[in-house]
């Protein structure tokens, strides 16, 4: 097309080339829900570059078969200790320590996994199920009609089941939250107590591990003591971190996912009440709340070690990534209607897999343990509290602001109703 002339007779000076739109930082939606920057990435910049925490800015991929390609590749390390390489935090992070399960590629990942897996499979699992079951209904018989969800049930339950679980005393609960808190702050102006949780929390793992050497039992750190491939054992520091790891994503990542299922299913009272006229529906309801409110926690970074091809572009050697398992899914390319909760989505006509829990080499070793804590938190609530509901606004709910996210109190009320729901809260 030719440029209109001006007045004078003389071509315009032609605007500036725009330069290309990057999408503001990630945030969440309103009520807790995906942000609403994932639809244009998947749309218009799937690998376009997000800021992490620590303000550096990597690739993140949003889209479910480029989240999968890239959890699934080889040339995805999970080392991110070489200098100057992006981080997801400011100062100390999960990502320095060399020694854990998360850290490492083959072939030293795969014989740490090789020496853990036996432990952590449903058969291993599921005796403990009883067990779960009768603490979270034990929590729920000490309330009264009105209590707070998240300190009094959600956080406690996972706190209880790992204490049990390591053979370590209930009461140590506190300190879990206190390092937890601190250890999962991504504020620049806390680095220091980061790193001073992150360095406590570790200490402490280790005199467990210690402590079971000394006087050997039966519980899980007992197993994983004994946990052998061959004539080949963990390393104390592999003990120590796999402790670390399972008291972190065994408490703090699954209270979180309790919290935020908990408040998806009271915005669907509908699909709440079909839960208490069918206690058996949870466990396939509990699969549809991973796959919207999980994971809570971020993901975590890839270094991209040889040229890479994804099915929406290729990214080079050297290239940091962030694969984002949210915003996976969310894609309407494997989860129609995606942001529509649905507690029969995976029953009759089972669509993808979530990746909740990750995929690949890296999927999490202990996703049997998170399903049957899940399950029995919110089994326990449909039958022991049918009534449920919230004391008020959803709008209202505050959400944390660190590396997991999760309502930070839910303020609720089992006692029967005596109006009807409103408006806000009516959805199918």
């Amino acid at each position: 097309m030719t440029a209109e002339l001006d007045p004078n007779g003389t071509e315009p000076t032609p605007e500036p080339t725009p330069e290309p739109v990057i999408g503001p930082d990630i945030v969440p939606g309103p009520l807790g829900t995906p942000s609403p920057e994932f639809a244009r990435r998947r749309e218009c910049g799937p690998l376009d570059p997000a800021t992490m925490p620590s303000g550096d800015r990597v690739p993140m991929a949003v889209r479910y078969e480029d989240v999968r390609a890239l959890l699934a590749s080889p040339t995805s390390s999970r080392n991110l200790r070489l200098p100057g390489l992006p981080r997801f935090v400011s100062g100390v992070g999960i990502d320095d320590d060399p020694d854990a399960l998360i850290n490492q590629d083959p072939p030293e990942h795969t014989r740490y996994r090789r020496i853990m897996q036996g432990t952590f499979t449903p058969r291993q699992i599921e005796p403990w199920r009883p067990r779960i079951a009768a603490i979270a209904c034990a929590l729920l018989d000490r309330l009264d009609d009105r209590f707070e969800l998240v300190e009094d049930y959600a956080l406690r339950l996972p706190a209880h089941v790992i204490c049990e679980m390591l053979g370590v005393p209930v009461d140590d609960y506190e300190r879990f939250v206190q390092w937890t808190d601190m250890f999962l702050t991504t504020s620049t102006a806390t680095e220091q107590a980061r790193y001073e949780g992150y360095s406590d929390f570790m200490a402490y793992a280790a005199e467990l591990v210690a402590q079971h050497r000394r006087s050997p039992g039966e519980d899980l750190i007992d197993l994983l003591i004994q946990a052998r491939d061959a004539d080949d054992r963990l390393t104390e520091g592999e003990l120590v971190n796999t402790v670390f790891s399972l008291i972190t994503a065994g408490y703090e990542t699954t209270a979180s996912t309790i919290a935020r299922g908990v408040f998806r299913l009271l915005l669907h009272p509908r699909q709440w009440d079909e839960l208490v006229a069918d206690p058996s529906l949870t466990a396939v309801a509990v699969e549809e709340v991973l796959r919207f409110d999980g994971p809570p926690a971020s993901a975590f970074m890839r270094r991209i070690t040889e040229d890479t091809d994804l099915p929406s572009g290729s990214l080079r050697a050297g290239t940091v990534v962030m694969p984002n398992l949210n915003a996976a899914n969310h894609d309407p390319e494997a989860f129609p209607d995606p942001g529509r909760f649905d507690i029969h989505r995976f029953t009759d006509h089972p669509p993808n897999p979530h990746v909740a829990f990750g995929y690949g080499a890296h999927r999490c070793l202990a996703a049997s343990l998170a399903r049957v804590e899940l399950t029995e938190a919110i089994r326990a609530l449909v039958t022991r509290r049918p009534a449920l509901r919230l004391t008020g606004s959803p709008e209202s709910v505050a959400w944390t602001d660190g590396l997991v996210l999760r309502p930070v109190a839910l303020h609720v009320t089992s006692a029967p109703a005596t109006t009807s729901p409103s408006a806000a809260g009516a959805a199918g």
